[in-house]
């Protein structure tokens, strides 16, 4: 036995070395660092194998079967040759694997190899337990033999191909003692057989992504109840699915498909994600009772047809996102959100003043609920979501003066205040905001866990001693990112950011754009468009060297606009139209040299190109500011 594996041996396997043990029964050098090009060839004199494992973890190993003049003389009973860039060239499976009889775990995932799906594999292999295919190129029909069933046969994954057609009818039968089945990311289309109902100990089935169609049978959710993974995500089914009778689920995913129905009153008590996002789905979202679950608790639900309110218990979730949906309503003091870190409500019609039970949550990262018509001021409480990283408020009705209190939300990276009706001036402190410097990989949003860990082991007697062989050939994981971003509407572009924003726009805020916005080194995207700021642009915008968005259109400007702020590189969007600006333009330099006519319009004192009037010498210098009436114009189209 040699076994050195989950290490971090580096350089090239020693072929001659291990040429040279040839009585060697079990070799296994996986997760290693591993690199350059090993030949099967060094198994000549090897008769007595029955375990290889070569799974590569840095993707920069090569094995190479494909041998002319090469005959086998083992018989394995497990093959793991995943991530190893097998057969580079050719990209062809194992030859060598045709004259295999005894092998129970098979997995050659994540290389690329280009063939149809190999029925033979299980024809000639009775006691197979594991065939892992996932991430190759198989493609074609998959057929499973007909006339063998394989009830010791429990994990089968041959996700991530070009494999398409419908599935035989007797899929299940054939395949009845299997416990994990993965069909995604390939081409499968029509109904999916109701023998699956004859498969009651499967515990893990993913058969997203695809062309599915039809309802879900009956038989899965009435025989299958040991499910704990069922995920049904992008295909086309439709029809209810009555999932509390699955009292054993962990993940279930239906998201992008047409169902229909209302909610189950009860959740199963271990479930961890419940993602129906984009069906077809109505009624009132139950007052669910406190799950047993303590890892990662996601409830999904957005584009649907909820209605009501939300119900008072829903702090057992870590993220909820309920958007756009048909929820009304105003905000119950009472409602429990303890746990909650991500609360995405947009595009709903709820309405009221937000409670300050909402702004004691210290744990919250995320609070979306643009797009409603809620009311009144944003309380001083809101200074306690110190842990707060996005802040949504857009499209709603909210009024008073922004309050100096979010400059202590100091971790904010995305900030959306626009299309309300805010005014006085726009707070001084924004400049102590970090608006970016945390970095885009925040722990707020790589919340990761594993979900199921499938892994084969088993014992094999070598000269009088029991070996014991353990390989993880297939840790499904379900990482859970929250990417929320602004979409910023300039008079003449649509553009959608991820990070670093400030969005003021389309309020009724007055006085001087603050000089300290010009020290948000880190910010991406500033938009002051649609307000009544008067005074002139701050040179300081000059140190905005990440900026790709400034839009300051549809004010009372004056003044020239600065000539330091060519030395914005990455500036894709400029718009300080409509304003009392004057003087030239800068120079058609940099990013400034692809800013056409409209970025100027409505400044009729402004001159040099791209405009149409020159600059002479009399036209540089600075008239009295014009009044000016800039009324708030919905959806930021002027």
């Amino acid at each position: 036995m040699l076994d050195i594996s989950r290490n971090q041996f580096s350089g090239n396997v020693p072929s001659s070395l291990i040429a040279k043990q040839a009585s060697l029964e079990y070799i296994d050098l996986s997760y290693n660092l591993f690199e350059g090009l090993f030949s099967f060839s060094s198994f000549t004199n090897h008769s007595n194998l029955m375990v290889i494992g070569f799974t590569s973890e840095n993707n920069k190993l090569e094995i190479e079967t494909e041998i002319p003049n090469w005959n086998t003389s083992f018989q394995l009973k497990v093959l793991v040759l995943s991530n190893c860039n097998l057969n580079k060239v050719s990209n062809n499976i194992p030859k060598f694997l045709f004259d295999q009889h005894e092998l129970e775990v098979v997995d050659i995932s994540h290389n690329n190899l280009k063939d149809s799906f190999p029925n033979w594999l299980l024809e000639n292999n009775t006691g197979l337990h594991l065939v892992a295919l996932r991430n190759n190129c198989f493609e074609g029909q998959f057929h499973l033999p007909p006339n063998q069933s394989k009830e010791d046969f429990w994990l089968l994954d041959v996700s991530d191909n070009h494999l398409n057609g419908q599935l035989q009818e007797n899929f299940g039968m054939i395949i009845s003692g299997l416990e994990s089945l993965n069909l995604s990311q390939n081409h499968f289309e029509g109904n999916f057989p109701s023998s699956i109902g004859e498969i009651i100990g499967l515990r893990e089935l993913d058969v997203s992504n695809n062309n599915f169609s039809g309802e879900v049978p009956k038989e899965l959710v009435a025989n299958c109840t040991g499910l704990k993974d069922l995920i049904l995500s992008n295909n086309h089914f439709h029809g209810e699915i009555l999932f509390e009778h699955l009292t054993s689920l962990r993940i279930l995913e239906m998201k992008n498909n047409h169902f229909t129905g209302t909610l189950p009153g009860v959740l199963p008590d271990y479930l961890s994600l419940l993602d129906i996002s984009n069906n077809h789905m109505s009624g009132v979202i139950p007052r669910w009772a406190r799950r047993k679950s303590q890892k990662w608790s996601a409830l999904l639900m957005s584009n649907n047809s909820f209605h009501g309110w939300i119900p008072f218990e829903l702090g057992s979730f870590i993220l909820i996102d309920l958007s756009h949906n048909l929820l009304s309503g105003s905000f119950p003091s009472s409602l429990n959100l303890q746990d909650v870190q991500h609360l995405l409500l947009q595009g709903n019609k709820l309405i009221g003043s937000l409670p300050k039970v909402v702004f004691n949550l210290s744990s919250l990262f995320t609070l979306d609920i643009r797009d409603n018509c809620f009311s009144g001021s944003i309380p001083d409480e809101i200074g306690g979501l110190f842990n707060l990283r996005i802040l949504l408020l857009s499209g709603n009705h909210f009024s008073g003066m922004i309050p100096k209190q979010l400059c202590q939300l100091k971790k904010i990276d995305i900030m959306d205040l626009s299309n309300n009706s805010f005014s006085g001036i726009i707070p001084q402190c924004f400049y102590k905001i970090t608006f970016g410097k945390i970095g885009a990989i925040d722990p707020a949003f790589a919340n990761k866990t594993e979900f199921a860990s499938t892994s084969y082991s088993s014992s094999y007697e070598v000269n009088g001693n029991l070996l014991y062989g353990y390989f993880s050939v297939y840790e499904p994981e379900e990482q859970f990112t929250t990417q929320v971003g602004v979409e910023f509407v300039t008079k003449y572009r649509s553009n959608f950011y991820k990070g670093s924003i400030l969005d003021l726009s389309l309020n009724m805020l007055i006085g001087e754009i603050p000089l300290e916005l010009g020290q948000l080194s880190h910010i991406l995207a500033l938009n002051l468009s649609y307000n009544q700021l008067t005074g002139y642009i701050p040179k300081t915008f000059s140190n905005l060297t990440q900026l790709e968005s400034l839009d300051l259109s549809h004010n009372n400007l004056i003044g020239e606009i600065p000539s330091t702020l060519i030395d914005l590189h990455f500036l894709k969007v400029f718009n300080v139209a409509y304003n009392n600006l004057s003087g030239k333009v800068p120079d058609m330099k940099g990013q400034f040299g692809t800013f056409e006519n409209n970025s100027y319009e409505g400044n009729p004192f402004l001159c040099g190109l791209p405009l149409k009037k020159s600059c002479k010498r009399g036209d540089e210098s600075s008239p009295s500011p014009r009044k000016s009436s800039n009324a708030k114009v919905p959806n930021g189209n002027g």
